[in-house]
């Protein structure tokens, strides 16, 4: 497998309760003047891009057209919140060219975990920028920021960085911990991971406290999504069991995994909320956003949830979107299917744009929240 295709294929990103989003009347839209993000390939903007291997086409072309640094055929939920923000796309904080820092920064890298994970990217494309180290360069791009903007002379010298007094008016988003599944799913037993859990969620809450004591105070953070309703999930499986798969052809005792992995997530957002008592935390149920579709995919004009957009997966087969590869004697390019914008899956790894934007509908205005919250008021307290 080239190292190309080992980015791509590896980059992993995140019960149905529906509760009707509440907009509070008394209460003023917040005015976020900036987004700082940290998370794994779900919400790269183009991290793990500009740092590895570029992302190739046809990777972006469905909205960009061209490469983005996105594992998407076009915008993330990252993007999404931006828009609903009335904010640019945020520039990834590892790419140095064409950047723009005045609205905030992504740290997020494709492959990236919570805990720190003993491997190269180059095995198993595991990002060695890990939640600890994003948060070591948020702390390090606040200070030089601080530093750039009081040095500067001229309004054009700072009109690509951050206020630094707007700092503590931004929102912080967090969608970050499939990739610490993805590394337990391949090395522990289902004990070993639930046991792992308590200890993965508390580095996340360490990481929010950082940036709380820094002045921070509005947290939207994503939990887990359904991992066992990845198609890439299925490779290679013969003769599947009976009952291994749930109705909509997703692997149970995974997604029985994540959901247990978000029990121990909620509750301790909850009792972070309590330790940092001016914070207003959002739990995004991205897991139930993302399930609602997977079961209601004919409903909203969706193919089969586990049908490829990107790349030539026959029988075991399998030529990575945008890879060369051959079948059959034959060169086979790694192409993308005629219409994006009915699959849910992009590249058997991670989602196409549409059901991004179905995804980001239902969360961004509370429906799938704690509190059932907009975005929009995402910076009040409860």
């Amino acid at each position: 497998m080239g190292l190309g295709t080992l980015f791509v294929g590896f980059f992993f990103l995140s019960c149905v309760v529906f509760v009707k989003g509440v907009e509070p009347k008394t209460s003023p839209t917040c005015s976020f003047p900036a987004i700082y993000n940290f998370g794994d390939s779900n919400s790269d903007t183009g991290g793990i891009s500009a740092s590895f291997v570029p992302i190739p086409a046809p990777y972006g072309e469905g909205f960009f057209h061209k490469p983005s640094g996105r594992d998407c055929d076009g915008r993330l939920i990252i993007d999404f919140i931006a828009d609903k923000l009335n904010l640019p796309y945020i520039s990834a904080y590892l790419n140095s060219l064409g950047t723009n820092y005045r609205h905030g920064a992504n740290f997020a890298t494709g492959g990236s975990t919570i805990r720190k994970q003993n491997e190269t990217i180059f095995q198993y494309g595991i990002s060695p920028f890990s939640l600890d180290i994003q948060i070591v360069q948020f702390n390090q791009f606040k200070a030089r920021t601080k530093q750039l903007y009081e040095e500067a002379k001229t309004p054009l010298e700072r009109s690509k960085l951050p206020v630094p007094e707007e700092f503590s008016k931004a929102l912080y988003t967090f969608d970050i911990g499939q990739n610490d599944l993805s590394v337990g799913f391949r090395k522990m037993n289902f004990d070993q991971i639930r046991e792992s859990m308590p200890d993965i969620v508390n580095q996340l809450a360490n990481a929010v406290k950082n940036i709380y004591e820094q002045g921070g105070r509005s947290f939207w953070i994503h939990n887990t999504s359904p991992f066992g309703c990845m198609p890439v999930q299925l490779f290679y499986k013969h003769n599947i069991p009976i009952g291994y798969l749930d109705q909509y052809g997703c692997v149970k005792d995974q997604n029985e995994m994540a959901t247990e992995f978000n029990k121990h997530l909620k509750d301790r957002i909850i009792k972070l909320r309590t330790e940092l008592p001016q914070a207003a935390i959002t739990y995004v149920d991205a897991y139930a956003a993302k399930y609602a579709l997977i079961s209601n995919t004919k409903t909203e004009g969706f193919v089969d949830p586990m049908k490829i957009c990107c790349g030539y997966h026959v029988n075991d087969t399998h030529i990575w979107c945008g890879n060369l590869g051959s079948a059959d004697g034959k060169d086979v390019f790694g192409s993308a299917c005629e219409n994006p914008s009915q699959y849910i899956s992009w590249d058997s790894v991670h989602y196409a744009e549409a059901a991004n934007h179905w995804v980001a509908n239902r969360i961004l205005n509370g429906s799938f929240t704690d509190p059932p919250t907009p975005i929009t008021q995402a910076c009040y307290t409860h």
